[in-house]
């Protein structure tokens, strides 16, 4: 099984609840989406920007939502005690369940 490992840091400035962190996670998968739509010309406007120039948008923007996401975890387990190793075990299980994974 192949797998993209990235590491993103616990953010250590900001005092996160599970609701803040959600809404910021749906706001940045927003502007992913506006990178991946509006930049490639999807809305219907007329779109000059370089090729190179939107996919580092689009990676900024995959990046951010990623990083919101694992904030999410953390206060996950660290104000509802989720034990999110045990949870990824169980996601790959119904991966590899619905033959998504060989």
């Amino acid at each position: 099984m192949q797998q993209k490992i990235i590491a993103l840091p616990k953010l250590d400035n900001l005092t996160p609840t599970m609701e803040s962190t959600a809404l910021k996670l749906m706001e940045e998968a927003g502007e992913l989406a506006q990178a991946i739509g509006k930049l490639r010309g999807m809305s219907g406007e007329a779109v000059a920007i370089d090729q190179s120039v939107v996919l580092q948008a689009i990676t900024r923007e995959l990046l951010d939502v990623a990083q919101t996401a694992v904030s999410l975890m953390y206060v996950l387990e660290d104000h509802y005690g989720v034990d999110i190793q045990q949870a990824l075990a169980e996601h790959i299980d119904k991966l590899k369940a619905k033959k998504y994974l060989k």
